[in-house]
């Protein structure tokens, strides 16, 4: 069987990693620039449902500057890139918190339009829901594409509708994939999220999901453990012993079987998690990102495996 060719890359890893892909497309590191643009999101205003999800606490951008505009918000980015990288380095803008379609497509013509007319931005990179994404929201998406480089990041979570259910993320798995090759029809980037040890899944379920996601053959896959967050209804399900959380050691196990199955050429932008340490209950092994991260590269070496070994293009 050969060798996928992102085994020897400059970052020494046996996955595609982001930093990889910038520098073959930019020729440098590319950073992010976060932003909060006030929306909110079909199941926490009651459209579909209230509460938002069981594992959110309001948005994750939990570094973000609500409040400010776009402009003001990525001044004060720059501030804080070009302090530790320097004046010259460029960042994609990134539309974290919430579902960042969810607004008239006016308005958000106006947010994105004017993150590209701020200086050092080299693309857009919009966290959105796939049951967000409108014929003139993608028409926008679309217009934009054709000007920067943009990527649109999805919340797939699992493809396991009881467990959608469970997590009230109001987004049905054939939804998801409607609003999936909208995009992909148009010729946009995505980015799809996956949460590993999802209440009451399985490792064969976590796996599964990775399958449905090989088929898809996404461009950039982020792939996480779950977090449980202070003043979440996950929190209470966690305090009340309903399910058990992954061992650092089985996250890893089941990292490792989802890489062998996704397409080599799917950048991995997110291998691990690194949410909002004052708020996260458990699991506290997630905290150490390093140890995380040495513990995949060891265990890939070990194996002697690496991304895409046993993924099968159908």
């Amino acid at each position: 069987m050969n060798k996928s060719p992102f085994i020897f890359s400059n970052d020494n890893k046996r996955y595609y990693t982001l930093n990889y892909y910038n520098k073959n497309k930019y020729g440098k590191k590319i950073y992010k620039a976060v932003i909060d643009c006030g929306l909110t999101c079909p199941n926490i205003d009651g459209t579909k449902g209230v509460g938002g999800c069981i594992f959110c606490d309001g948005g994750s951008g939990y570094f973000t500057h609500s409040g400010l505009t776009v402009k003001n918000q990525l001044e004060k980015e720059y501030e804080r890139i070009s302090r530790k990288y320097g004046p010259d380095a460029e960042f994609a803008a990134y539309f974290q918190a919430n579902t960042n379609t969810y607004a008239p497509c006016s308005v958000l013509k106006e947010l994105f339009y004017s993150a590209l007319e701020f200086p050092n931005v080299c693309g857009l990179s919009i966290g959105t829901r796939a049951d967000c994404l409108s014929d003139d929201i993608i028409g926008l998406l679309n217009d934009i594409n054709e000007k920067t480089a943009l990527t649109v990041e999805l919340g797939m979570q699992s493809c396991h509708e009881e467990t959608l259910k469970l997590i009230n993320r109001c987004c049905t798995h054939k939804e998801f994939l409607e609003g999936y090759y909208k995009l992909k029809s148009k010729g946009i980037r995505v980015c799809l999220h996956i949460i590993n040890g999802l209440p009451f899944e399985t490792p064969e379920m976590m796996l599964e999901t990775a399958h449905e996601v090989a088929a898809m053959k996404p461009d950039a896959v982020k792939l996480q453990m779950l977090h449980v967050i202070k003043d979440t209804q996950l929190e209470i399900m966690y305090h009340n012993n309903e399910f058990r959380l992954l061992e650092r050691d089985e996250y890893i196990d089941i990292i490792v079987k989802q890489l062998e199955l996704l397409p080599p050429e799917t950048v991995i932008e997110r291998i691990t998690g690194d949410g909002d340490k004052s708020k996260l209950i458990a699991p506290m092994w997630s905290a150490d990102k390093i140890a995380v991260l040495g513990g995949i590269d060891k265990k890939l070496a070990e194996l002697d495996t690496w991304q895409g070994r046993l993924y099968t293009e159908k």
